[in-house]
């Protein structure tokens, strides 16, 4: 296994630059996951990572060695696509096999190695059939069977679960977050889906526009977003935002164009006269027999929680709530904040205040 360290790392098509100076480090064991919009650069620089891009300026280490200008064979890495990526005239068994064959490993190690990693992923009796007699969460596990008999220091995954459906998605996330206990390997995987950087990720890497907005656990950028990208982005039903102007009439609120006075936590005078973005997530939010006035626009039942749009001027918020409502759409309706959540970005920057 190997910690793997990315320095300053820019990568250009011509005049157009699409990573800028992007600085990261994954320690040896630990299961990092690049996520963000389309188009912000993760899947490039895991490309680059494996040596399918080359890097235009900076450095990237694995293993305490510099492999800007090593052929991806000689990285020490596996990479597992999004497409599968297998051989259809191949059997099972001759997939996994394949990169062992090619480096001439002898016939025994070949199948000990193909053998311990179909155990690993319950293929064993699936090594005799072809890519198309598989299912689609059966050929994800093959291509993950191909990447473990490689034993490489970095295991790479560019959005291996986004062909699935979203039951065998749920499926696969458990079995490569076991896959990972199990091998203590070093693994950085790259999704478009925050769900999934949440609940497999040791550390998220969040991106926009080949930058990164933030590094942490899930929680805590869960809890304590950088900006308002990041409290936007993180989290489903995504975090409700009002933009405003902070006011004392008498108590700290948050005055919108409207007119319309939120509530504040108390106490930080500094903020009177800024004009700022307050934040708060869905599950902070309430019906309350006191509170903001507005109209119940949407009811959105999931089983286990519900999700209710509440229009208040012209602003949706959205909210969270594990009660059974029968209260018809149209209904007037009171809310309440709880303060204590609601999170200040500055309206220029972005950036969290508190």
């Amino acid at each position: 296994m190997a910690n793997v360290t990315i320095r300053n790392a820019i990568k250009s098509y011509g005049p157009l630059q699409v990573l800028h100076g992007v600085s990261l480090a994954a320690r040896d064991g630990e299961f990092v996951v690049l996520v963000g919009p389309s188009g912000c650069g993760k899947s490039t620089l895991l490309r680059m990572i494996a040596g399918l891009e080359s890097i235009t300026d900076g450095e990237i280490d694995i293993g305490g060695r510099v492999v800007n200008d090593l052929e991806p064979k000689e990285r020490d890495i596996a990479m597992v696509f999004q497409s599968y990526a297998l051989y259809p005239h191949m059997t099972v068994r001759d997939n996994m096999a394949f990169s062992l064959k090619l480096s001439r490993q002898s016939r025994a190690d070949i199948e000990a190695a193909v053998n311990r990693a179909a155990a690993i992923l319950g293929l064993e009796p699936l090594l005799d059939r072809y890519p198309r007699q598989l299912s689609g969460g059966q050929r994800q596990r093959v291509a993950m069977g191909r990447a473990i008999v490689r034993n490489p220091a970095v295991f790479l995954f560019d959005e291996p679960l986004s062909n699935l459906d979203a039951k065998l998605r749920v499926q696969m996330r458990g079995e490569i977050k076991a896959l990972h206990a199990r091998l203590g390997a070093t693994m950085i995987y790259v999704t478009h889906d925050q769900m999934e950087a949440m609940t497999m990720a040791d550390r998220i890497v969040v991106m926009r526009d080949g930058r990164i907005e933030q590094v942490g656990s899930p929680l805590d950028i869960y809890d304590n977003p950088a900006n308002s990208f990041v409290a936007g982005f993180i989290g489903s039903p995504a975090m409700n935002f009002v933009q405003g102007v902070v006011v004392r009439e008498p108590e700290l609120a948050l005055r919108d164009d409207e007119g319309t006075k939120w509530p504040l936590p108390q106490g930080d005078d500094a903020l009177v006269g800024r004009s700022v973005i307050l934040g708060i997530r869905p599950e902070h939010v309430a019906l309350s027999e006191v509170g903001l006035s507005g109209i119940l626009r949407d009811i959105e039942p999931t089983g286990s929680e519900t999700h209710l749009k509440v229009q208040i001027g012209q602003t949706a918020v959205v909210m969270l709530t594990r009660q059974r409502l029968t209260v018809p759409v149209g209904t007037p309706v009171q809310v309440q904040l709880d303060t204590d959540h609601i999170k200040l970005f500055d309206q220029n920057t972005g950036l969290r205040l508190q």
